[in-house]
C-alpha cells in the first residue's frame, strides 16, 4: 500500500497527494495525519490535490473528514490546486466540503493558514506569565 507523504513546514503540515487516491491510501491518510497534528503541535494543514485528476464521492467525503478531524485537533484544513474538472465533480457529486478552505496554491494557502493565525491571535493578550486574557475594546 502507498503512503501519501506528510511534510512539516514551520506550524504547517504540507500533504501532496501525488498517487491515485485508492480507498485504503485514504483512510491510512487520515489515520497518519491525524498522529502528525498531534505529535507536531501543527495548526495548519495544506493538502496539495494538484495532480488528482479525478476525485470520486469517498475521496470528496475523506477530505471533508479531514478538515473535521483536524479542525478537532486545533488545526485549519486548505486544499490547493484543485482543477476545474475535479471543482465540477465535486459539485455535481454534491459533496460542499463543509470546513475546508481553498487556494489556487500551496504559497496561497499558507497566507490563508496565516492569516487565519493571526486573526485569531487579535483580541488576546499574554501577559508576563504566560497566561491568556481577552483584551476589551
Amino acid at each position: 500500500m502507498e503512503r501519501v507523504p506528510i511534510l512539516k513546514i514551520g506550524d504547517i503540515l504540507l500533504v501532496s497527494i501525488q498517487v491515485d487516491m485508492s480507498d485504503q491510501t485514504a483512510i491510512q491518510l487520515q489515520e497518519d495525519l491525524a498522529e502528525r497534528i498531534v505529535a507536531t503541535g501543527c495548526h495548519g494543514v495544506i493538502i496539495d490535490i494538484t495532480a488528482l485528476d479525478i476525485v470520486d464521492s469517498f475521496v470528496g467525503r475523506m477530505l471533508s473528514t479531514i478538515a473535521s478531524i483536524s479542525k478537532v485537533l486545533d488545526a485549519e484544513t486548505v486544499v490547493v490546486g484543485m482543477r476545474p474538472a475535479v471543482a465540477i465533480t465535486l459539485v455535481e457529486l454534491g459533496l460542499s466540503l463543509n470546513g475546508i478552505r481553498t487556494a489556487l496554491n500551496v504559497e496561497r494557502g499558507m497566507e490563508l493558514i496565516a492569516a487565519s493565525r493571526a486573526d485569531d491571535w487579535d483580541g488576546v493578550l499574554v501577559d508576563d506569565e504566560d497566561t491568556e486574557t481577552t483584551a476589551t475594546p
